[in-house]
């Protein structure tokens, strides 16, 4: 089985643009040979003193080589818009037919450091968010990395069914029936937003419901948000949450504690 995800899900909501005077910057890293393009958001051009740094995972309908294609839908058309938010953003991008898993997560990972060096990054406040096939990446990142982001938000992403891959070997290892628990369990501390349209036709929006329940019973740090009438497109109304990047930011790596 594959995950469900709408390959042309750009073209179906239309293709978004970020205007020439974005102050983005493109880039490319290597991993084994293999190299992987990135673009990066600085305030104004440059950024601040110590800025916090946000990595950002795209869907499925925005893969490919141009360095292009990941700048059209969710973070990055909404930082076109508000050109004084006040953080470093890295958008990298995913080749076609791959997933957000293995040396692809690699080399977002890898993008994300160079960046964090580059900038002189707070590694307190290093951030994570995705959407679609990016909201997947993002719980598998939160579990590979239990201690590097300070908090997260995961738009319409999921973690069954056929599962995510590196969790799925885990399972069948473990006969152990509850993924969600499972996920829940080693992804650290990490506080969590996360949202979902109601009437989502590509990732059910049980995988966020499912996740949330996950993490209470649990007692860790985390919000969920559901967008009654939406469809696949919540990142449009997720972005745009006046709470979003406050609550973001106000977190810390080392905050809070790892639940009980």
């Amino acid at each position: 089985m594959r995950i469900p995800m709408i390959a042309a899900l750009s073209c179906v909501l239309g293709l978004a643009t970020v205007p020439a005077h974005a102050a983005f910057s493109q880039h490319t890293v290597t991993v084994n040979g293999h190299a992987y393009p990135y673009q990066v958001y600085t305030p104004d051009g440059k950024a601040a003193a110590h800025p916090p740094v946000v990595l950002f995972l795209h869907g499925s309908g925005e893969r490919g080589s141009d360095n292009k294609a990941q700048m059209t839908q969710g973070l990055p058309p909404w930082l076109a818009k508000h050109p004084d938010f006040q953080g470093v953003v890295v958008i990298p991008q995913a080749p076609e037919d791959k997933l957000w898993r293995g040396e692809v997560t690699q080399a977002a990972m890898k993008a994300l450091e160079d960046t964090i060096k580059a900038v002189d990054g707070d590694r307190k406040r290093i951030y994570l968010t995705g959407l679609s096939m990016g909201g997947y990446g993002a719980w598998e990142l939160l579990v590979q990395y239990p201690a590097t982001f300070a908090a997260a938000a995961v738009i319409c992403g999921g973690i069954q069914p056929d599962g995510v891959d590196a969790f799925k070997r885990v399972y069948d290892r473990r006969q152990d029936p509850d993924a969600f628990a499972w996920v829940a369990s080693r992804m650290g501390s990490t506080p969590v937003w996360i949202f979902h349209g109601s009437d989502d036709g590509s990732v059910p929006v049980e995988q966020s419901r499912q996740m949330h329940q996950a993490l209470k019973a649990i007692h860790h740090e985390v919000r969920y948000t559901e967008y009654p009438g939406i469809g696949h497109g919540s990142w449009l109304p997720a972005y745009d949450e006046p709470d979003l990047w406050p609550w973001m930011f106000s977190h810390r790596l080392g905050d809070a504690t790892k639940p009980g």
